[in-house]
Order: C-alpha cells, then structure tokens, then sequence
C-alpha cells in the first residue's frame, strides 16, 4: 500500500524511506533504531538525506538513558542500570548526535522511561527530581525549528499535576502513548490540558484488547497487515479532535501509528486524516457567523 507491491527487506532498507516520504499523507516517521542502539550523527544524516525538507523524524532516545534496568537477551531485567536518566549521556549519546545529523528534520525527541520497578515508582518524587535534572541539561534545539522534546511513560503513576510541572518547567511536553500498558486516551488527556497550549506528539502503538504484553500476539493476527482487523473508532476519535485543536492554536501535531494499533498502519493513517477533517469542519462551520432569520 506505501511502497506498490512486494519487495525485499534489502530493497526497502535501501530505499523504502525515500519512497514512503513521497506520500502525501505520511510526512513523518518513528525512528526506533535509536531505542536499541545510540546512533551517530553520521548514521542520522544518512536519514535525512533521504527525505525532503518538510519531512521531520520522531526519534527515540537509547534504552540505556531510558530504562531503569539493564536487561538481558529475553527483554528480562538483570540489574539495576546505573545510567538510567544520565544528563551526560541523553546529551552526548542521544540529542547532540540527533542535532548534527538530522538538523532541522527532527519533529520530536523521545524519552519513552520503560516500565518501572516497584522500587522506583515507590520514589516517584526522587525520580522526578532525577528526570527534571536531565532535561534540563538538554540543550536547546535551536538548529530544527518546532521540535520538541516529549517523556513517553509506560506508568500510570506519572499522570500527575508533580509530572506535569516538570516538563512545563523544562518546555517539553507529554508524548501520549496509545498502549495497553497505559490508561485509554480520554483518560490520559488531563496531561496534555496541564501543558496547554503547545505541540502534541503521540505514538499509537498497541490496541488495548491485546493487553500489555500482547505486542507479539498482535503481529500474529494482523500479518500481513493490510486492513483494519480490530478498528478503534473511539480511540481514533479523541486523537482525532486532540490533532484538529492543536493544528487550530498554531501548533505541530507529530504522530506516528504502529500496525498493531489496528492492523494496517496506512488505513489508520487514512481514517485518522478522514477524522480530522471531519472536525476540522466542525470547528470552522461553528465558527462562522450565521445570518440573522428573516421575518
């Protein structure tokens, strides 16, 4: 559906981002590599040489900044990891390589904070602290206008008014993370109403009935991911009016979908535009002024 018909995992690793930022509907992408591995600004500039100049990534930040515990081959946790929210390391291993190779393509860094220990959600206010210090050694993201630096979490702990005034204070916002793991979105817009005005970036990543660990389940199901085989109509409705009220202040919206959202990334992508619009409309016609009735 993106790329006209079947080709090798060697032709689209070669080609496939050029030609998915040909489509007029997908102007932005998940740069997930990062998560696993940090990469260089090397290795981001062969990105963005790929895409034209309104195309923007939105980046994940290395596991290592971002999760509490190191873990092993299986994804289990082995030890406490001591590098866990680093300023030194968000800046040297994850945002100034991002600055140097993507410059002005980036949409939105992302800190997604991995599931939490006990231990550590039982300081939330330590791990607050912790979290306020390293974006605020973040340095300004100057050379790409408009981006923004989001927190994804994966605990419904963090949806605090504490939690809000943080990235307030640090000018980022809350990366809204459509995920099993997480409360539905109605529930989890009180954030972004704390940080009001501003961007919105959101991943929609996992439809709820497969659970917090159904990712794998999902993949099985939805193979070869080519239609809507679980449609989330209510989900894509309050994403859709979050978009259309964020592009109505002034401001970028940055989403990104997975195919396990609903089962064809690229038919989301259409309904959720479909939606869009449709509210889009319906602001406009309630903003015009209606002639007075006639005697």
């Amino acid at each position: 559906m993106v790329w006209d018909g079947d080709h090798s995992e060697a032709s689209l690793s070669k080609h496939g981002l050029a030609a998915y930022a040909k489509h007029p509907m997908l102007r932005s992408v998940s740069l997930d590599r990062s998560f696993y591995r940090p990469l260089s600004a090397s290795q981001y500039a062969g990105y963005a040489a790929q895409v034209p100049e309104d195309f923007r990534f939105v980046v994940k930040a290395p596991s290592v900044v971002t999760d509490a515990m190191v873990r092993g081959g299986e994804g289990r946790g082995m030890e406490p990891n001591p590098a866990f929210l680093s300023p030194e390391l968000a800046v040297s291993e994850f945002v100034q390589p991002a600055l140097e190779g993507l410059g002005p393509k980036i949409g939105a860094l992302v800190f997604q904070l991995s599931p939490l220990p006990a231990s550590w959600l039982a300081r939330m206010p330590e791990l607050l602290e912790r979290l306020a210090a390293m974006l605020a050694a973040l340095p300004a993201l100057d050379s790409a206008p408009g981006a923004v630096i989001a927190v994804e979490v994966r605990n419904s702990q963090f949806l605090t008014p504490q939690f809000a005034a943080v990235l307030k204070a640090a000018g980022a916002t809350y990366c809204l993370g459509l995920h099993a793991k997480m409360p539905p979105a109605e529930e989890q817009l009180p954030m972004l109403r704390a940080l009001w005005p501003g961007p919105l970036v959101c991943r929609w990543n996992l439809h709820r009935k497969h659970g917090a660990y159904g990712y794998e389940e999902a993949k099985t199901l939805y193979e070869p991911f080519d239609q809507l085989v679980d449609p989330d109509p209510a989900t894509r409705d309050v994403l859709a009016r979050v978009i259309a009220a964020t592009m109505a202040a002034g401001f970028h919206a940055f989403v990104t979908i997975n195919n396990k959202a609903e089962g064809s990334a690229p038919l989301s992508v259409v309904e959720l535009a479909k939606a869009v619009t449709h509210h889009e409309l319906r602001r406009i016609a309630l903003a015009e002024p209606h002639p007075e009735p006639k005697n």
